[in-house]
């Protein structure tokens, strides 16, 4: 029997030494230490190391989550970069890869630890893994701080993203539980006093019910009775299809149309000579060649250059240049042929071709600089191009514009009032609103769903993500701007949908099976 014992134990220790090995530099069985029964799993110096590096990874995931999930905004974050730096890069993606990077080696870390535990192993962590828990616990607090401070808003999606996900991180917490289990009932059990055994098993038991609890407070739209669902949002192309051509181009809006949306969204510009264009950039720096051809006017402002000058600049090869979309794929040759020759497109011919093709339009429309010829009179030119030059049915007009509304509701009586932001539904329908443009972040379905009832519809802008598309599907948005209709078109019903019933037994059932083998692990 001892003979047997001292077998099994010696073809352990390889396992041991691959453990010790990677987590503590100890390749040597005599240079490890078993932690004695009663006594703490670290040295004094090493309890410090310990939550420490619990600590890196509980804000390295919080960090890489909320990136994950900002991914709807990366290009927001790389033109901000690019308004700054002056140069186009995607920091987006180089910020993803090294958060999963760092997320991935402390992760490793801690798995090593919880199985040294398990074996009954001092917990010593060697000095450079010591410097990576500095470093990864450092960046992630670091760029959580700065986030928070210049990108605030990201909250709100990861809380809007709670929404979906919070079922299945229900179900990965229950799961850890169940994995720690193991260490937790044999330092318990190791354990010589009852006070040390409540102190190591209560607060597990108290995080155990906690989640198992925590569905009881969870909601989500998408979580609904059969039949309950309302109809699919329609698609607004935002600067027609910028993943597949250059943004504010004959060529976007056709993709757009190509991909069966249902409208098309831009930003409106007049010239010095007074026609507008679109362009949503203040400069001409960032989409077009203007360096090329122009380079001591890189930072004049659109407005300031007459439209003979403007429609010679070349539209298109910055973006096959600087590929602006990290998840654009390849473009076919005759579509990287066509991207090369686009030009500045007129608002004229942007309404004509969405009358053409039963579209509707939404845009903003940017004053002129002081000084400019048109700065007091931009509305009513852009009026004149809608109503005399273009053709464009009024219905087809989302009008968004705030200043002047009165005025462009008695000239233009046929035009779909929007309004940009939330308010009352007595003084919206008071201004004859019939839409609200919101951005995404102001998602509710109970404020859509109010909205509703006075017959104003809500779109929500910028849609990009599947799973932020299926909660405005599941909250009753009318309809979303969005850079992806090309694939949100694809989506014959939301994401991560359920019903009351398949989720109570999801969540029972993850429940109950935890319960078992927790049990079994600490009778055992």
């Amino acid at each position: 029997v001892v003979r047997r014992h001292l077998l099994q134990r010696y073809e352990h220790q390889p396992f041991i030494s691959c453990l010790a090995g990677f987590y503590s530099c100890r390749w040597k069985r005599y240079q490890r230490r078993r932690t004695e029964p009663g006594k703490c799993c670290c040295k004094t110096r090493e309890c410090v190391f310990f939550p420490l590096l619990v600590g890196a990874f509980c804000f390295s995931l919080l960090f890489l989550y909320m990136w994950g999930e900002a991914k709807n905004d990366y290009n927001n974050f790389d033109w901000y970069n690019y308004g700054n730096l002056g140069f186009w890069f995607l920091w987006s993606l180089v910020l993803l890869i090294v958060a999963a990077i760092l997320f991935t080696y402390i992760t490793l870390l801690l798995v090593l630890a919880m199985c040294l535990l398990a074996e009954g192993q001092q917990l010593y962590l060697h000095w450079s893994h010591k410097i990576g828990t500095f470093l990864v616990l450092g960046f992630s607090i670091t760029a959580l701080f700065i986030l928070s401070v210049l990108w605030g808003d990201q909250w709100k999606t990861v809380r809007l993203s709670f929404q979906i996900t919070a079922p299945y991180l229900h179900i990965g917490a229950i799961t850890i539980m169940v994995l720690l289990s193991w260490p937790v009932a044999l330092h318990a059990i190791r354990a010589d006093k009852k006070v040390v055994q409540v102190v190591i098993v209560g607060p597990y038991l108290a995080i155990l019910l906690f989640l198992f609890l925590i569905p009881l407070g969870m909601y989500s739209p998408c979580i609904r009775e059969m039949g309950t669902l309302g109809p699919k949002p329609a698609l607004i192309g935002h600067r027609g299809a910028p993943m597949l051509a250059p943004e504010n181009t004959e060529m976007s809006f056709q993709k757009t149309i190509e991909h069966r949306g249902d409208g098309l969204e831009t930003d409106v510009t007049i010239s010095y000579d007074g026609v507008p264009f679109l362009m949503h950039d203040s400069t001409l720096r960032r989409t077009t060649n203007i360096k090329e051809v122009y380079p001591n006017d890189t930072a004049q402002n659109a407005a300031l250059f007459s439209w003979d000058t403007l429609k010679e600049l070349n539209a298109g090869m910055w973006f096959l240049k600087d590929k602006p979309f990290s998840c654009m794929g390849s473009l076919s040759r005759a579509d990287q042929n066509q991207a090369m020759n686009q030009s500045i497109y007129k608002l004229s011919n942007f309404l004509r071709l969405a009358d053409s093709q039963n579209k509707l339009v939404i845009f903003d429309l940017y004053r002129p600089p002081e000084k400019h010829p048109y700065r007091n009179s931009w509305i009513n030119r852009t009026l004149e191009v809608i109503l005399n030059e273009s053709g464009i049915r009024p219905h087809l007009v989302l009008w968004l514009e705030n200043d002047m509304r009165s005025f462009v509701q008695s000239v233009a009586p046929g035009f779909q009032q929007t309004m940009g932001s939330k308010a009352p539904v007595e003084d919206l329908v008071m201004d004859n609103i019939v839409k609200l443009n919101l951005a995404y972040t102001e998602m509710s379905s109970e404020d859509i769903r109010k909205y509703a009832e006075a017959n104003i519809t809500t779109n929500l802008y910028v849609v990009n993500e599947p799973w932020l598309f299926s909660l405005a599907w599941c909250s009753g948005a009318h309809s979303v701007t969005t850079n992806a209709v090309h694939t949100l078109k694809n989506l014959s019903q939301p994401l991560f949908l359920m019903t009351p019933q398949q989720y109570n037994i999801m969540w029972i059932l993850t429940d109950l099976t935890s319960v078992l083998l927790i049990s079994l692990i600490f009778a055992l």
